[in-house]
């Protein structure tokens, strides 16, 4: 009853209030204007003909955990095709370099009944994969309308999202049951989402534990090397606003230990590269953009490396890596891909978004965490002039990561079990 409230608002507010939003979007660069059709219901790819699977994540976190499953369901499906739905622009290039044959991205559309089912209508998916928690009542309730099995992967409720759920559990319940099936990311995901309302929960592991080599540019890769030659190196990756800062304050008393030392700086939003120069410049340091074609000099202290979907490439090129989002009450980010590069990895207070995956990696001594920008700088120093540390530490990440693969084949028999029906 409720979703029926909503699809009939939506319907009558999006003229009037939701279409001004889009248009602000649009002028803020938000939305994909060539391919902005795919927003409203209206794909210009044709359908491929057999099986068509559907993937959908909000933005990249999520679409790049997909990629195993979606490769190991079109080997085992050889005639079988994938489409990826997410969000963001940002997604949008990530997935456009890393999908495999018989996969396509899509923007996922508005949600408004009017596009969903133009949507459905188009595409006629066989099955759907939701992925973590990107609810949308109109999409969800035309996708269960049609009896597609959907079915959530990664479903994951934080405290605060259970919290709040809990005081409008009769809207929640609605939502969960569209859904077939629920595999939560932990079992207390998996316990949150049946009080919630779902039919069937359980765990099977978090896929983002089973996640693909990034992709490396070898050329680009080689080309850096012999800028940075034989000088210590370290990653400080995935950082939001205020973290560069903070670490950027203790840099200098790293650099008295650590002579010679070159830092690399991949913020999670790359538009920031110009804002983090300025705030860098100002501190003292000499600093190279990547976006401009600066180049890693001699005298270059920090390397700004503002860019898309060049992750991996940081990440060979560094034996520590700290991951953002976890000096600020974010809650960090994936921590996961440098561990599986075989990096020593560090990460700071706030990683609430990734509880059970920490848990884990702590029990198996495999992450480092610091409580504060003083304590990682000791830890950096520590690291780079331990040669017997720094390996140790890395060896430990690199063989937890590996143990926690085991969790694809589970929710890939869960899956198949949709597909044979």
């Amino acid at each position: 009853m409720l979703i029926k409230i909503y699809n009939t608002l939506i319907r009558i507010l999006y003229p009037l209030v939701i279409s001004r939003y889009i248009k602000k979007r649009k002028a803020n660069g938000k939305e994909d204007i060539k391919r902005f059709n795919e927003r409203i219901g209206k794909p210009q790819k044709k359908r491929p003909e057999g099986k068509l699977i559907w993937f959908h994540g909000a933005s990249v976190g999520e679409s790049i955990s997909m990629l195993p499953l979606i490769n190991k369901l079109l080997e085992l499906y050889p005639t079988a095709h994938v489409m990826v739905t997410t969000g963001t622009l940002t997604s949008a290039d990530i997935m456009a370099k890393r999908l495999p044959e018989r996969a396509f991205h899509q923007y996922i559309t508005i949600d408004n009944p009017k596009f969903t089912n133009r949507f459905i209508k188009h595409w006629q998916p066989d099955l759907v994969l939701w992925f973590e928690s990107d609810f949308w009542p109109a999409m969800l309730s035309t996708i269960k309308k049609k009896n597609i099995p959907l079915i959530l992967v990664n479903g994951r409720i934080s405290n605060k999202s259970f919290k709040r759920w809990q005081q409008f559990d009769f809207i929640s319940k609605e939502l969960l049951n569209c859904f077939t099936f629920c595999l939560g990311q932990s079992e207390e995901d998996a316990y949150r989402l049946r009080v919630l309302g779902a039919k069937d929960s359980m765990c099977l592991g978090n896929l983002k534990y089973a996640g693909l080599p990034i992709p490396i540019n070898e050329k680009d890769k080689e080309e850096l090397q012999k800028e940075i030659g034989n000088r210590p190196t370290w990653l400080v990756g995935s950082t939001h606003d205020d973290e560069e800062t903070k670490i950027g304050r203790k840099l200098k008393d790293i650099q008295k230990q650590v002579s010679n030392l070159l830092t690399i700086i991949a913020p999670r939003h790359p538009t920031r590269g110009e804002e983090i120069q300025k705030a860098l410049t100002e501190l003292g340091f000499k600093t190279a953009l990547r976006s401009k074609g600066e180049k890693i000099g001699k005298e270059t202290e920090i390397y700004i490396a503002d860019t898309i979907g060049e992750m991996g490439l940081w990440y060979s090129l560094c034996p520590i890596v700290f991951i953002g989002g976890s000096l600020i009450p974010h809650g960090g980010q994936n921590f996961m891909e440098p561990s599986r590069m075989k990096k020593a990895v560090m990460v700071g207070p706030y990683m609430h978004n990734f509880t059970d995956a920490m848990n884990r990696a702590k029990k198996a001594d495999a992450i480092i965490q610091v409580s504060d920008a003083d304590e990682l700088k000791d830890m950096v120093i520590q690291l780079l002039t331990d040669k017997d540390l720094l390996e140790a530490k890395m060896s430990l990440a690199y063989n937890w990561a590996n143990s926690e693969n085991k969790v694809l084949d589970g929710i890939l028999e869960k899956v198949k079990g949709y597909m044979q029906e």
